[in-house]
């Protein structure tokens, strides 16, 4: 099912895919409409921070340019990296920070592996990394998320509706830029390349050692001199929340 989502003047469409093959797990897809009201093309650029460092290639590049982008952070990334948390929230127009957990686990209730990294395995688990990263982005930021994006992006169905009953909205996707920052940088700059009206990216920001980091900036910057236009993911409505069809 489609939900057509409207809040703080930005429209949001979410569609929940199929489970994956071979899996109980869903990966949510999250879109911006095709809006005719504007007449450039709209993209979200989401930027996932799950631990290491910060790459200030892509940092550096939004802020000369203008660029905003919707931060997805973890707990444990916070601690290493006070400050380009300072950097972000000196440009409040530009970065938009949210929750990626506590500790990068995936919110998966089953006791099973995603990508090979061992999930939270109960609701108990899943509540403590939801809340865990809550906290940590307030305790750094003084506000606190309004989107949650479990490590690998994956959940099961109980997890997303424990996920929608702590209050956070579920930040899915519909581009994966870099594959966790494994990819070469002309891989990235291809995937990105092929975005359309209304797409969310997802890159990462924590690889500064990858050449994916370079795509990410060659790949925004040439979607920018395309006329796309960047947005942050806002406010989401209440409930802001996919379902499944």
């Amino acid at each position: 099912m489609i939900r057509a989502l409207i809040a703080a003047g930005l429209i949001l469409a979410y569609a929940a895919l199929p489970a994956m093959s071979g899996t109980p797990l869903s990966e949510p897809r999250l879109i911006l409409p095709h809006a005719a009201a504007h007449q450039q093309p709209h993209v979200a650029l989401t930027l996932d921070a799950c631990s290491g460092k910060a790459d200030q290639r892509i940092l550096q590049a939004l802020v000369a340019n203008h660029i905003p982008a919707t931060v997805f952070v973890t707990g444990r990334w916070l601690r290493r990296n006070g400050d380009t948390v300072k950097l972000m929230l000196s440009h409040p127009d530009l970065f938009q920070i949210e929750n990626h957990g506590a500790k990068h686990i995936p919110a998966v209730d089953l006791p099973m592996k995603v990508y090979g990294i061992a999930a939270a395995g109960s609701p108990e688990a899943v509540k403590a990394e939801v809340e865990g990263g809550k906290a940590a982005v307030i305790a750094a930021t003084g506000s606190a998320p309004m989107w949650f994006r479990g490590a690998t992006g994956r959940y099961d169905t109980a997890a997303m509706a424990e996920i929608r009953g702590l209050g956070e909205a579920i930040a899915g996707y519909s581009i994966r830029a870099d594959d966790g920052a494994t990819l070469p940088a002309a891989a990235v700059v291809r995937r990105i390349a092929s975005a359309r009206d209304g797409d969310v990216i997802i890159a990462h920001v924590n690889k500064p050692g990858r050449t994916s980091g370079a795509g990410v900036v060659q790949g925004i910057l040439a979607l920018k001199a395309r006329g796309y236009l960047f947005v942050k993911l806002g406010v989401p409505p209440k409930p802001a929340t996919p379902h499944a069809s």
